[in-house]
């Protein structure tokens, strides 16, 4: 089948084209919220700690909550939850700027910052539910490639609009602005969905049941550490060369590498069943990290940057493929245990990253990152047996 053909027939049902606009301004904040909360609440209270804190009570608070909004979109029907979760996100939001602001109590910041990242509407996870739904197998490589696209997009525009909003006004007020945009454009998001109703066939503890679903979100874990690793050893090397202003540019190659390769993943139709592209697209990302650890010249470093970008959004596709097959009735749940194992094994991979940058150098992380992949390439291979068959 020839190229863009599995993108022209997903374009080609009625609404998909509004649901992807809606949900690209809906996850502005999935990146936005982090990095204003740490400028808005370092701004006012001068603590950099407090500013930390919060911003990791955000990202614990979004782990803790996906596969639990993921469950009751199985069993509700996503709207009531996007628009609950909407609500709560865009209120702690603005509650975090007012009471940095106001000299609220610390803990009251943090519990607030938990508060938004629970909120985070979970407008990926329903993109997939809702696309998988009207698609047959065949076409739901391009859906999810178009899923993680648009997220892509929305996390690469978010910041740079945020930029834009304070050089013109103030943290405080760029972060209210976009996090209102971002509500309004989810609750938008939700009128134009198709499939409302809850799954037919949702109920308790599926998502856990096949050993290939608990196989799955152990190699989800590693891809995360990779990535986790990778947000660590980017700025690290870039401060040890004396130039910290290209760690912008270093991470854009990553993001530019993952629209490129989810772009050209979704455009074609393969024969080869997903635990076994998984494995591939696995070694690969590892295989073009390696390297990394010899690379001396920055634009060099920068084209493999980008090539292990053209493996990683394809590879997050492929666990969404292995969810439907692993988890049905369940897949928002999955999805959202998905999202889950991603950000604690990104938490895991920054972490030893540190570690092991401090100890034997700013270019060890790709070292690291290049390990994780290559654990979750081997990983991967027991889905290609009976574990990886419900």
């Amino acid at each position: 089948m020839g190229q863009g053909v599995q993108y022209r027939k997903l374009f080609g049902l009625p609404g998909v084209t509004a649901q992807a606009v809606l949900g690209f301004l809906a996850q502005l904040t999935q990146q936005v919220a982090p990095v204003g909360i740490v400028l808005v609440v370092q701004a006012s209270t001068g603590s950099l700690v407090l500013a930390g804190l919060a911003a990791a009570a955000f990202a614990i608070g979004a782990g803790m909550a996906r596969p639990v909004q993921g469950r009751l979109i199985d069993r509700r029907g996503p709207r009531g939850v996007l628009a609950v979760s909407a609500l709560a996100h865009v209120t702690a939001l603005i509650a975090v700027v007012a009471g940095a602001g106001s000299g609220w109590p610390g803990w009251t910041i943090v519990a607030l910052a938990w508060t938004a990242g629970a909120g985070l509407p979970p407008v990926s996870v329903t993109m997939r539910v809702e696309w998988g739904a009207r698609l047959a197998t065949e076409g739901r490589t391009a859906a999810y490639s178009l899923v993680y696209l648009v997220q892509e997009l929305a996390m690469l525009t978010g910041p740079l609009l945020l930029g834009v909003l304070i050089a013109l006004a103030s943290a405080s007020l760029a972060l209210g602005v976009v996090a209102v945009a971002a509500g309004a454009g989810t609750l938008a998001f939700s009128r134009v969905l198709r499939v409302t109703g809850p799954s037919r066939s949702a109920r308790r503890g599926r998502v856990f049941r096949h050993l290939g679903m608990r196989l799955l979100l152990v190699v989800v874990v590693l891809l995360g550490g990779a990535i986790g690793a990778l947000d660590v050893g980017v700025p690290a090397l870039a401060a040890a060369r004396g130039i910290p202003a290209a760690t912008g540019l270093l991470v854009a190659a990553l993001s530019l590498g993952g629209v490129a390769g989810a772009a050209v993943y979704g455009a074609r139709r393969w024969t080869a069943d997903p635990a076994r592209r998984l494995t591939g697209l696995l070694l690969v990302f590892g295989l073009a990290l390696g390297p990394l650890v010899l690379v001396s010249s920055l634009p060099l470093f920068w084209a493999v940057l980008f090539a292990g970008g053209l493996m990683l959004n394809p590879a997050l596709t492929t666990t969404s493929l292995l969810v439907d097959e692993l988890a049905p009735g369940a897949q928002a749940e999955a999805f959202g245990w998905v999202s889950t194992a991603v950000g604690v094994g990104g938490a895991a991979g920054s972490g030893l990253a540190g570690v092991v940058g401090q100890q034997f150098g700013p270019s060890m992380p790709f070292l690291v990152a290049a390990g994780f992949a290559g654990l979750g390439a081997a990983l991967s291979t027991l889905l290609l047996g009976p574990a990886g068959r419900p």
